[in-house]
Formats: structure tokens, C-alpha cells, sequence
């Protein structure tokens, strides 16, 4: 498709002068949020020490990136992208499929996979995430990327915070890159690439030139990006990290594992204490020592251990630990302690505050692979002629986050059928058959073929 290229001067300079400056004095709240829960979780957890100021050794427990690496997996478990047919008709339904084979096509040649499960890590930490959905012209294919959301800059429409009228996005670039991608040559190498994106045009600033070095025609006519908080703030359109909330316990807890490991190191290696004596020159403390001391000096070792100081700091970190727990809404039985030996709906009410928060992220995280699903269609079939966009609803369904025990829930189901209270198709709904209709063509199949293999067993046998 060609593309309508225009200068900064076509009437558009006004629109686009301010831009480099404007992004660099740009949502500062957003942007410390993110490069401190970054830092965070990586490990840095002591911001108010300075390094070599103490002997004392400080340990780092890293419970938030266990708890953020868990609870996404979970979120992502069994995620699927379907396309539902507009109708019952025969027509209709081979249309979705095309729809669906596409959709697998684009994942796979994405990678989508494993860029969800890294990006759903990205959105846990920052508090936001983002996906890039674009034509690529030289393999003819849907790109899906996931970008660093600190180089993003979003307008919010004015009434919905999670709509967008222009966006921003500033990236580094190779010089070379530059020149091939856009045209645009560069003193600088990496050089600061902004692409400035509205419905109608996309403007190309590089190396923060006050007025853009290239205006074109938005080639998609949509502004292809997805962004999407971690958890919904009210009134923001930007999110809430899964770390920013935990951090104070987390330092409490990092100071208690040191103070303990301080206290067992210095038990192990004790402090002797001399009473009495005025000089100490060649006293050293080693096993088999021997003193010789003055009358009247006193000479002991100090007890760390003594009156239960251990167990009082052991009880205090468990009392951390809890609170850890409950604030991150991830139960000690998610990291596999179920020391009850908890099943089915016993198991699912331990587990109930984290099946809360998967449930959350997922009603975000559905709108917006359904949104990426269907921008990744409109631009296939912009550009290949196809009309996939069209044959249906796009749904995105999940597996249970949790082992189920499905015993009793199936067993009602049951009843219900065979009591006519309820339709089969009904209740393959309920117990999470993605298509009942087709299912129950299968079993009348097999239920027919089982028949006919019966008939043909028993005139055989009476031969």
C-alpha cells in the first residue's frame, strides 16, 4: 500500500513543534512508578542504605518476584483467543474457522505465548502493559510486538480514560535502522525515534527535532497500539503495580532475615567480654584459648540466645510473612504448602483470595487480546484482501487457574438432565464446553457408530 508522504510544512508544523519537549516533562508520576517498582523487583531493596557503610551483612528475600512470577502464571493459564460464528449457519461457522486458523497463524508466528507470559511479568511490575500490532511489509505478515511502556505517551480521550485519541511512542533506534525503516539519516547512533500516531497521520521525529523530520498518512487509519493497566485505578487511565503496595513489607522482612542471620552469625563466632582489664593486647578468641587475667577481672561470653531472643524474632518474621500474604493476595498453599492435605472446594476457599485477583486481571486482560485480536484481523485483511473481521465475535476464554474437582458439579449436572430439567447442550454450557452444538453432534456420532459396531458383534456372534 502506498503510502502519502508529506513535509513538516504542510500545514501540520503547529500540530506536531512542541513534542520532543512536551514528552520529556510528561506523566513523571507514571514514569517513577515504574522505574522504582523495576528496581524493586529486581532486587534492589535497600534504597536508604548506603553501601559500606556497615559491616553487617543484609540479606535481599526476594518474595515479590516469587509472588509476581506465580501469580502470573496463573493469570495465564489456558488463555485462548476463539472466534465465534455470527450464526448457525454452515456458512458462518467455516468463516470463524478461517478467522481461528489465522489467529493461530499470527500467535504463532509471533510467538504470542511467550510474549504474553512476559509481558503479563512487565504489566504485574509496572503497572501497566502494552502491545504493538502492525503490517510488516517485507514478510507480509501481522507483527505483534510488546513495547516498553516508559516510552509511551498516550492522550486519553476526554470522557474515557481507556480510549486514546494520539499517542506517542519514543524508542532508540540504530542509525542504520533509521535510514531503512524511515528514510531519515541521523548524527546520532542510537538515534531517539518518536512516532507520533493519530487516526489520520503519523508524524516521525528523530533525534528530538522540534518539528517532525516526516508527516505521512496513517497507513492502518487506527492507532495500532493496546494498552492496558495491571489493575484498574479509578479515574486513570494508567494502572497500579502488583509491587509498589508491598514494598515497606518487604524491607521489614529483608531487615528481620538480616538481623537474624546477624544474631546467629555473631552466636557462632561469640563476643567475649573482659571485665577488669585495662589493657587487651594479645587476647584473641579462638577454640582452646587461654587467658591469663588480673585479680579480680571477670572475663564471659556473650549470649545472643539466651531468654528466647531467637524464638521472639522467628515469631515476628512468620507475623511478616503473613502479612505478606494477605497483601498480595497469594495463600502459602499457592506456593504448593498444603499441609492439610485441602481438596476440591476445600482447596478452592484457600485459595480464594488469589482466584479474586486472577479473576480481576483477567476481565483487563480479555478486552484487551480481544482487542489486539482485532486489530491484528483488520490489518490482515486490509492489506490481503481477506475479510476474517467480519465472521464473528471475538472471545477470549480461560482455563481455571486452580486443579478443580469437578465431582459434585458434574454429578448436579447429571441429575438435572435426567430429571428434564435441563437440555444437554445446557449443560455442556455450564460445565465449559467451548461449542456444545458441535460436541453433541459427536456424541449422537459416536453413540451411532458404538450402536452399529454392537449390531454387527452380536449377527457375528450368532453366525
Amino acid at each position: 500500500m502506498a503510502l502519502e508522504i508529506r513535509t513538516a510544512t504542510d500545514g501540520q508544523r503547529s500540530a506536531y513543534a512542541a513534542l520532543p519537549a512536551l514528552l520529556r516533562n510528561r506523566d513523571k508520576e507514571r514514569l517513577d512508578q515504574y522505574r522504582t517498582a523495576l528496581a524493586f523487583y529486581q532486587g534492589q531493596q535497600w534504597p536508604h542504605v548506603r553501601t559500606g557503610v556497615s559491616r553487617l551483612r543484609r540479606l535481599t528475600v526476594n518474595y515479590l518476584r516469587a509472588i509476581t512470577n506465580k501469580t502470573a502464571s496463573y493469570v495465564m493459564k489456558g488463555a485462548t483467543v476463539s472466534v465465534h460464528p455470527r450464526d448457525d449457519s454452515n456458512d458462518a461457522t467455516q468463516a470463524a474457522a478461517e478467522a481461528e486458523l489465522a489467529l493461530a497463524e499470527i500467535a504463532q508466528a509471533n510467538g504470542l505465548p511467550r510474549l504474553d507470559q512476559a509481558t503479563e511479568i512487565d504489566t504485574a511490575v509496572l503497572g501497566d502493559g502494552a502491545f504493538k500490532v502492525t503490517w510488516d511489509v517485507q514478510e507480509e505478515r501481522v507483527a505483534i510486538t510488546s513495547p516498553d511502556m516508559a516510552g509511551l505517551f498516550p492522550w486519553p480521550h476526554p470522557t474515557d480514560p481507556s480510549r486514546f485519541h494520539r499517542l506517542a511512542h519514543r524508542y532508540q533506534l540504530p542509525a542504520a535502522d533509521a535510514a531503512a525503516f524511515w528514510g531519515l539519516r541521523t548524527a546520532n547512533d542510537p538515534a531517539w525515534i518518536i512516532e507520533d500516531w493519530r487516526d489520520e497521520a503519523l508524524a516521525i521525529h528523530i533525534d528530538d527535532h522540534p518539528n517532525p523530520d516526516l508527516v505521512m498518512a496513517n497507513p492502518y487509519g487506527l492507532i495500532p497500539y493496546v494498552i492496558f493497566p495491571n489493575e484498574q485505578v479509578p479515574k486513570r487511565w494508567w494502572g497500579a503495580s502488583d509491587i509498589t503496595p508491598l514494598t515497606e513489607i518487604a524491607e521489614e522482612l529483608n531487615a528481620e532475615f538480616s538481623r537474624l542471620s546477624n544474631i546467629l552469625e555473631l552466636s557462632g563466632n561469640p563476643i567475649a567480654i573482659l571485665e577488669g582489664v585495662e589493657q587487651s593486647q594479645g587476647i584473641e578468641t579462638f577454640p582452646g584459648a587461654t587467658w591469663e587475667l588480673p585479680d579480680g577481672a571477670k572475663a564471659y561470653v556473650l549470649d545472643l540466645l539466651q531468654h528466647g531472643a531467637v524464638t521472639m524474632h522467628l515469631e515476628y518474621l512468620q507475623t511478616l510473612l503473613r502479612a505478606l500474604h494477605d497483601l498480595s493476595e497469594t495463600p502459602r498453599t499457592a506456593f504448593g504448602d498444603n499441609s492439610r492435605d485441602l481438596s476440591g472446594i476445600a482447596l478452592q476457599v484457600e485459595l480464594q483470595p488469589l482466584l479474586q485477583k486472577v479473576d480481576r486481571k483477567r476481565l483487563i486482560r480479555s478486552q484487551a487480546y480481544d482487542t489486539r485480536a482485532g486489530i491484528a484481523l483488520y490489518l490482515l485483511d486490509r492489506f490481503t484482501g481477506a475479510s476474517h473481521l467480519q465472521a464473528g465475535t471475538i472471545l477470549t476464554s480461560w482455563e481455571a487457574p486452580t486443579p478443580a474437582d469437578r465431582t459434585r458439579e458434574v454429578a448436579d449436572e447429571i441429575t438435572q438432565v435426567d430429571g428434564r430439567i435441563k437440555s444437554r447442550r445446557t449443560a455442556m454450557a455450564d460445565l465449559g464446553a467451548i461449542d456444545p452444538d458441535a460436541e453433541w453432534e459427536r456424541i449422537k456420532a459416536e453413540a451411532a457408530e458404538l450402536q452399529s459396531l454392537t449390531l454387527v458383534e452380536t449377527r457375528h456372534g450368532t453366525v
